[in-house]
Order: C-alpha cells, then structure tokens, then sequence
C-alpha cells in the first residue's frame, strides 16, 4: 500500500499535481476549538541552487554557513521550501539545507531512492555547489506527512543507516495493514516490513544515544515568537555534535504523531504504539502546552530516542508540525 495522508496533502499543497491512490475515512478537516498560527512567508537570506540529481530538491545555503569547516547538512522531504528554509536560517543557521518535494503520496518519495545511487548523488551535488571543503559534520534527514517514504527507502541501505545521524518525523510515519484494510480493531495488524527499519533506526539511537542535557543548542533560542518554540524539548540537545570525533555513528530519532486516523492504512499513533511495543518502551503521560499551541499528550525519552504524542485530528493539526518544526531541533544537538 505504501501511501500516506493524500487527502490533507493534495488541500493543503494543491501546486503539486497528484491523483488520488486510494479512499479514505479521513477525520474532521476543520478546528475550531483553538487559533493555528501560521508564519508568514518571506524568503529567508541565502542562496539556492535547483538540484539536477533530483528533480524537485533545492539547496538552500545560508549566509552563516562555512564551507570551510565541516558543515551540518538537514535534508527534508515534503512541505513548502520556504518555511524549511526559514526554520534552518534562524535556528541552525550554520548548517546546510535541502528540501525536497515530489508530489502526494509516500510511494512519490520512496520510488527515486529505490535506485541506490539517487541519495549520494544528492549528497555529491549538494557537497559540489557548497564548496565543502571539509565534508558534513552531521547529516539530519526530516519527513513530513508523506515524506517519511523517503526516509525510510533511504535507510533501508545499510551503508545510508550507517551514514545518517538523526531522523526526526512530523506526523509521517505509516503502514499498511495487514491483511490489507482490515483495522487493527477488527483483528488486522501492521505490516512489520513497513515499519522495521525505523524499528532498528529506533533501537540504535536508544543503544547508542547520547543523552539528551539541558543546555540549549547553538544558534537557537528555546524561546522565540509566535510560539513556534517553547522550553521544553527546544531547551535540551544532545552532548557533543553528532558525526563528528567520539560521537560518529550515534544515532538520534525523534518520532511526532498527531492523532489523525486515515482509516485506509495505519495511522502515525498506531505505528508509533508498535514502535514502542517492539522497543518495550512505554509512553508516560504529559499534559503541556506544545509549540504553536499544540497540546502534547505524552513522551518517551530513551538515550537518543524522543516520541511525542500530540492531540488533534484535524487538518490545521497536521501542518501545525511542519510549522513546529524547530521546536524538535535541540534534541539533535546540531550546530
């Protein structure tokens, strides 16, 4: 099945061209209950360079970025160019950016990294129009909604989970069910086979993670505007920088989920539950106030392992994490 919120996505990116691959039952499209704040777009300072190793991904570089030093490399799959690019300039201004947007579905962001080559062409290219003269300190890759595709076809390469430090979901995490449709309340299960590379992703960052501190991360603010950060998990970042010196190769995973339920496929709860269930982890209740106004409902904190269960099953719930996007990278610890 392999597909992932077409509904809210082909409303909300309606610029990017899509066909419908399934029906769903999706949840209520509106909320009144709360304000969505949304951040106004500009264009952040910095230069862009269309990239021709895949159709639909830029470069953004930043004016603090140094190609001289080693520099953080974040790439994110699917959601507006813009509003990335201006999450990166002001929280992780040193690092280098790559958004990428292919279309509605997660199986448009799978299909290119099925051919082994399409990721470290990505990385050759992006390296090439830096100027790097030191290579990358960490390289962060990011999925939103139908993004995680992506993402997951990346790591399913043993020599790209081994490369890739930090993964960091927004509400994009799903599975088939099987057998095919049937809920997981009328006796179906999730497809292991959808899940299990985030499983062992998962695993290696609660093996091998560094402990997250309470120290803010360079060049960001725990506090900013608008709400779009609040002291909790913008406050903490991980010792050391990740893929660089005695911390190369530890891994980070932060997991967000609203809780939309698609109905045609496993929802982001559910896949989360049995990324718990598999890790014998256990969700402990934490009722707060999140970024945006978003209300966070539980966490689990586990070495480089961080899930946060957020309420909401709306539509402006979904993009409130793309908008929110910052308020998870202190626990990366990327500078």
């Amino acid at each position: 099945m392999r597909r992932a919120a077409l509904l809210i996505t082909l409303i909300l990116f309606p610029s990017i061209p899509a066909t419908p691959q399934t029906q769903q039952s999706p949840s209520p499209m509106v909320d009144h209950t709360r304000p969505h704040p949304r951040i106004t777009q500009t264009e952040a300072k910095g230069r862009r360079v269309d990239l021709k190793s895949l159709k639909g991904a830029r470069l953004f570089i930043g004016p603090r970025v140094n190609p001289n030093r080693p520099v953080p490399l974040l790439i994110h799959f699917h959601g507006a160019s813009w509003l990335v690019e201006q999450h990166v300039a002001r929280y992780l201004p040193r690092a280098a950016l790559i958004t990428v947007n292919l279309g509605a579905g997660s199986s448009a962001y799978r299909k290119p990294f099925e051919q082994p080559e399409t990721f470290q062409n990505l990385l050759s290219e992006a390296s090439e129009n830096l100027g790097s003269k030191r290579g990358w300190a960490s390289i962060t890759l990011s999925g939103f909604s139908a993004g995680y595709g992506a993402v997951r076809e990346i790591l399913r390469r043993p020599e790209y989970f081994a490369l890739v430090n930090n993964v960091l979901l927004l509400d994009g995490m799903h599975a088939s069910y099987s057998p095919e449709g049937k809920l997981l309340a009328d006796g179906g299960t999730i497809q292991a086979s959808d899940i299990d590379v985030f499983v062992n992703f998962a695993r290696a960052a609660v093996d091998g993670g560094r402990v997250a501190g309470s120290r803010g991360a360079r060049g960001s603010s725990p506090r900013v505007s608008k709400g779009v950060l609040n002291s909790g998990d913008a406050g903490r970042k991980n010792n050391g920088d990740a893929g660089r010196g005695g911390n190369a190769g530890r891994k980070t995973f932060v997991v967000t989920h609203s809780e939309i339920f698609p109905g045609a496929y496993a929802s982001t709860t559910e896949c989360a539950d049995y990324l718990l269930f598999q890790l014998a982890l256990t969700r402990r209740a934490q009722l707060r106030q999140g970024p945006m106004g978003m209300q966070q409902l539980s966490a689990v904190d586990a070495g480089g392992f961080h899930l946060r269960g957020y309420a909401g099953n709306s539509a402006p719930d979904h993009i409130d994490f793309l908008h929110a996007m910052p308020a998870w990278f202190g626990l990366f610890g990327v500078r």
